[in-house]
């Protein structure tokens, strides 16, 4: 049924507009389409976000413009979150979580599908910090035929004393105790019961289900980018910034990875997370030739 309806919404054309959507899994999924003049003659670049953000994000906007300009159309999926027909707004930590780091990769496969169905026949995928390891994921474990290359910029890096650690750093309480007790209600059956009062990724006091919360935080490898580029079979460009604060310890990571041809590392030095200003031009420039090689 959810690709009927996205055949519904591109036979009445709204396909024409900026502002894209249709439904999946019970939720209006909304999307920014910039069209080059070569649409839909690929490669189209299929954009993911970053942790709670959203597709109009300065790097997001900042991005589709100079891919446009350069005469690749581009996708900027806004992610629901759990939400139905979800602004473009930062998520707003008082609004209850339900959403799942992994139902990204859900709904990337999605908008694949929807783009497939207006006779696109090249996607790139580009993912920006959790939203780099949400595309890497997909690309490493489902990634459909149509998809020829992933680029991933400043994606997560994860380990589990890490994740630790910062939890505490940042809310001076253990995560381990929060975690078990989320990770008994999963197995009991009751991963909808909500933990109120719990602190969860950038939220202090908010309210999460249980298997929100075990979601985000049981230790998974995949949730480690370099684990999943080094078990991608496309051909991978990731973009490090040297004043990224934010992802620490990816070139490391990404340098002990076995060397391929497949695989190639941009470094571009002074560029915090966000690769503002000339930075998104150098950024993009790159992409270009990678895309098009």
């Amino acid at each position: 049924m959810k690709w009927f309806s996205i055949l519904l919404l591109l036979l009445f054309g709204s396909i024409n507009a900026s502002e894209v959507s249709f439904k999946h899994n019970g939720l209006d999924l909304r999307a920014n389409l910039e069209k080059a003049d070569s649409w839909p003659k690929g490669p189209v670049v299929l954009m993911t976000h970053g942790t709670l953000g959203h597709n109009r994000m300065e790097i997001i906007s900042t991005l589709q413009e100079l891919f446009k300009e350069n005469g690749i159309s581009s996708l900027a999926i806004n992610l629901s979150l759990g939400l139905n027909q979800r602004k473009s707004a930062m998520y707003d930590c008082q609004t209850p979580h339900t959403h799942k780091h992994t139902d990204a990769l859900k709904e990337i496969a999605a908008w694949v599908e929807w783009l497939k169905f207006d006779d696109v026949k090249e996607v790139v995928l580009l993912g920006h910090s959790r939203g780099g390891n949400q595309t890497a994921w997909y690309a490493a474990e489902q990634a459909d035929p149509v998809v020829s290359k992933v680029i991933l910029v400043a994606p997560q890096v994860w380990s589990a004393d890490y994740a630790a650690k910062d939890y505490e750093k940042r809310y001076g309480k253990p995560l381990q105790p929060v975690l078990d007790k989320a990770l008994a209600l999963v197995k009991a059956g009751k991963g909808q019961q909500m933990l109120e009062h719990t602190d969860f990724i950038y939220c202090k006091d908010t309210s999460v289900t249980a298997a929100a919360f075990a979601n985000y935080y049981n230790p998974d490898k995949r949730m480690d980018t370099p684990f999943l580029v080094g078990k991608t079979k496309l051909p991978v460009l990731v973009f490090v910034g040297t004043e990224d604060k934010v992802v620490k310890g990816l070139q490391e990571k990404l340098q002990q990875l076995p060397q391929s041809a497949k695989l190639r590392i941009e470094t571009i030095d002074g560029a915090d997370h966000f690769f503002r200003d000339l930075y998104a031009e150098d950024l993009v420039d790159t992409a270009v030739e990678f895309i098009q090689e």
